[in-house]
């Protein structure tokens, strides 16, 4: 803990930073190698092979899959994209009326009504605005966006053990954390404790700056503020505060561990943006703009580099079949790949075996009445210390007689409670722990679906987590190609379980083998 004395000219004002918002943290972040930008996507100047009848394999029809597919055939390849599901898309789920949830041993049917507004995005569900290759495909293939509030004031924070097991508003605990950290800056100023002396105008401006930050009176003390919300009045009659939450209670609380500055984070900062009608959306445009064949329900059963390429065999139909290309690009999960037959090295499979299964739950309700709104909250998210951990609102469709909620999001180790329950008693759970959020809100919902991705059929995870010594020993071997064969997707990215991840993965694979393509051709050229 920094004490007093040490709050140096320079720490005070890195804290002042920190307080400015997202873009501090996130130029911070990236300046001690705590986090990797995404980076601008590249300009995919692609050699033209056509004529050449140069052929590719792509493996799993999630984002990444279906963008080497797009991009290889504008420029002349012979591609063919093998998917394990009957549905093509990967993780980019979007459920709705009458859709199956390919749980394995567990069938569920989403019974939400045959309305295009009903809809769950059980996998990415949010673009931030630095995701710029999703966008850019957006923009290319015409894909409708909206924005999506992400972080919502008016939303709740709840923790059993605390504030008397009440939700309170956001707003009112970043209004007063806001508040009494100013009042301690406040009089920090006025002892001039730093370690170079602030001139009197200085000293001045910061005084104001503290006063304006947190609401303080003319005194410097901190004493509620209507930015917390208004308890009554406001309009004929004068505005009311609420009391101050006490300082210490606000340190004994949870939620300025995540929740206060989950809005820092680029991911999650405003604004950020959905696809309209679903997160699907883009999926569907890739498929009406790609020419090449995708064959769902082909299973692959071996990989194995040759002398010209890669061979792939696969079972479709009832029949085991094989097919041969000059590449390969795999964007089958990771912990799949050592118990498919193949003959990489040793190494290679190794780096596989040693990336952590990541994983997700998501469950959605339908709800009758947009029972949110009357309480002031138009999209966001509340938290919870219950296990369903978030409770998001819709943005969209604002005053809707309906809405569809997302009422459960549980993170990696988490997602096992919830795989141990039925369909059924994962959707009572959730509406037993919506209920101490909102009163009455079993009473809204009408149907529910769920969304293990740890149990998910070709799936069995979502996403994969690198350790630090994992990405030293393997990061490189994995990124580049086994053969003439490539991993990809979010799995081999620095985002993992986000869709920018799976691109700019795939972006990456398809420059190495372009790269590689010119210099075999260019030596072929020079031997004639």
């Amino acid at each position: 803990m920094m004490k007093i004395n040490d709050l140096s000219r320079r720490n005070f004002l890195n804290l002042v930073g920190v307080a400015g918002g997202s873009t501090a943290i996130y130029q911070t972040s990236l300046a001690m190698g705590v986090m990797s930008e995404t980076g601008k996507p590249a300009k995919l100047d692609l050699k033209q092979v056509k004529g050449e009848k140069k052929s590719v394999l792509v493996l799993g029809a999630g984002i990444s899959g279906l963008s080497v597919a797009y991009e290889l055939e504008r420029v002349g390849y012979q591609v063919t994209v093998l998917e394990a599901s009957k549905r093509i898309g990967g993780r980019n789920l979007t459920l709705r009326h009458g859709d199956e949830i390919d749980e394995l041993g567990q069938k569920q049917i989403c019974e939400f009504d045959d309305d295009p507004k009903m809809y769950f995005n059980a996998g990415p569900a949010r673009i931030p605005g630095h995701h710029r290759r999703v966008l850019q495909y957006c923009k290319m293939l015409k894909v409708p966006l909206q924005i999506k509030t992400n972080f919502s004031r008016p939303a709740y924070t709840h923790e059993a053990d605390h504030f008397g097991g009440e939700p309170i508003r956001v707003s009112r605990y970043i209004a007063d954390a806001r508040g009494f950290l100013s009042e301690l800056l406040h009089k920090a100023v006025d002892k001039n404790i730093f370690d170079e002396s602030l001139s009197p105008e200085e000293i001045e401006k910061l005084r104001d700056f503290v006063k304006n930050y947190g609401d303080l009176k003319a005194d410097g003390t901190y004493q509620g503020t209507i930015r917390g919300g208004i308890k009554s009045g406001g309009m004929v009659i004068p505005s009311a505060s609420h009391e101050p939450i006490e300082l210490r209670a606000l340190l004994d609380s949870n939620f300025w561990r995540s929740g206060l500055v989950s809005s820092e984070n680029p991911d999650w900062g405003d604004p950020l943006m959905e696809i309209s009608g679903g997160m699907d959306g883009i999926v569907k445009a890739f498929v009406e703009a790609i020419r090449s064949e995708i064959v769902t329900n082909a299973q692959v059963q071996s990989i194995r580099n040759t002398t010209e390429g890669v061979a792939v065999e696969y079972h479709h139909g009832g029949k085991r079949k094989q097919l041969k290309a000059d590449w390969c690009f795999n964007s089958i999960p990771s912990h799949f790949m050592p118990s498919i037959p193949n003959n990489f090295a040793d190494d290679y499979i190794a780096g596989l075996s040693a990336m952590s299964r990541g994983n997700f739950f998501k469950l959605g309700f339908q709800m009758k009445s947009r029972f949110w709104e009357d309480e002031g909250i138009y999209g966001g998210i509340t938290r919870t210390s219950q296990r369903i951990n978030q409770i998001w609102y819709p943005s969209a469709d604002i005053h809707s007689e309906k809405g569809v909620v997302l009422g459960a999001y549980a993170f990696h180790g988490q997602s096992g409670f919830f795989e141990k329950m039925t369909p059924a008693e994962r959707l009572n759970f959730a509406a037993d722990c919506g209920e101490v959020v909102h009163p009455g809100y079993r009473d809204q919902i009408e149907a529910g679906v769920s969304v293990p991705w740890g149990r998910m059929n070709h799936m069995m995870g979502c996403g994969v987590i690198w350790s630090d010594e994992v990405r030293a020993k393997y990061w490189d071997r994995l990124r580049l190609p086994e053969g003439r064969h490539y991993m990809m997707g979010d799995q081999i990215s620095y985002h993992s379980s986000w869709q920018e991840g799976a691109l700019a993965s795939a972006e990456f694979a398809m420059q190495d083998m372009d790269q590689r393509v010119r210099a075999a051709d260019a030596a072929t050229t020079e031997a004639k």
